[in-house]
């Protein structure tokens, strides 16, 4: 068997509605022929959207193909043993021209209820925000199923939402039922279970260039949303030189940040550890 390298994957870009430019202008990403971009999955084992090598003797190969071959070399045993041959972290940039949709995301176990494969627990790391940019995590107030089915109804949901300003470098966990969107002007990077399921709220009453609607999940919703308000849905921590800090920890993936010195260049990286 051939020794393993560094690969290198083709990114898969997806057009948005909500879309814009970023991922050319500021990552260098050429998405032609698309008109904007709201996504690139960078890698991705998720079904139809397989990554696919582009350097060394591997080029034209699928991830899911090489972890059938290689196994735990790839992933580590750990990994291989509970996941086998799906690759469980979906790595991603999104680039928000506008605001998506107010989505809540359910996890494994509702998941695996209504047979739609695996919950969706991600994190965001902004990259770019311009002046005054948004996002929305969870909720503002104390919440209930009544009360938010009384604003959803009177299309007065945002009222109740925590609405926070961003900046680059800042990081949000989302577990699974978290109620959230991005607002319009952040780049970032994502990182999440290998899944697409997303119970979409509220839509801004937005229309496609058929003058169609997307399709709302409201009784899903429901049944994944944590009512729950929190302290502090930022996740703060220390920037040290030379010095690894812990992000994100949880079930699925464990996230460090380091800011890297060498001679007079300062570089700063994300590491992802499964």
């Amino acid at each position: 068997m051939n020794t393993l390298y560094p690969l290198k994957f083709k990114p898969i870009f997806k057009d948005k509605i909500w879309g814009g430019n970023r991922i050319q202008t500021v990552l260098g990403k050429d998405f032609s022929p698309l008109s904007n971009c709201g996504e690139v999955w960078i890698v991705s084992d998720y079904q139809g959207n397989h990554s696919i090598v582009e350097n060394g003797f591997l080029a034209g190969n699928e991830l899911s193909e090489l972890i059938e071959v290689y196994m735990s070399d790839l992933v580590g045993d750990k990994v291989y043993e509970k996941f086998h041959n799906e690759f469980p972290l979906l790595i991603k940039f999104i680039d928000s021209n506008d605001y998506l949709s107010i989505q809540v995301h359910p996890d494994d176990e509702l998941a695996q209820k209504k047979n739609i494969g695996s919950g969706k627990t991600e994190m965001w790391y902004i990259l770019h925000a311009e002046k005054n940019a948004e996002l929305i995590s969870g909720f503002n107030q104390k919440m209930n199923r009544n009360l938010y089915l009384q604003h959803l109804k009177n299309n007065t949901l945002p009222d109740i939402l925590n609405f926070e300003k961003v900046n680059a470098g800042d990081v949000f966990y989302l577990p699974a039922g978290r109620v959230h969107t991005l607002g319009p002007g952040v780049l970032l990077a994502e990182i999440q279970q290998t899944s697409d399921n997303t119970f979409r709220i509220y839509d801004w009453d937005r229309v496609d260039a058929e003058g169609k609607s997307r399709e709302l999940h409201t009784a899903l919703a429901l049944e994944a949303m944590d009512f729950n308000v929190y302290n502090n849905y930022r996740t703060d921590y220390p920037k040290v030189m030379n010095h690894s800090t812990t992000l994100v920890k949880c079930p699925y993936f464990n996230t460090s940040y380091f800011i890297l010195i060498r001679l007079s260049q300062k570089i700063t990286a994300n590491w992802i550890h499964l």
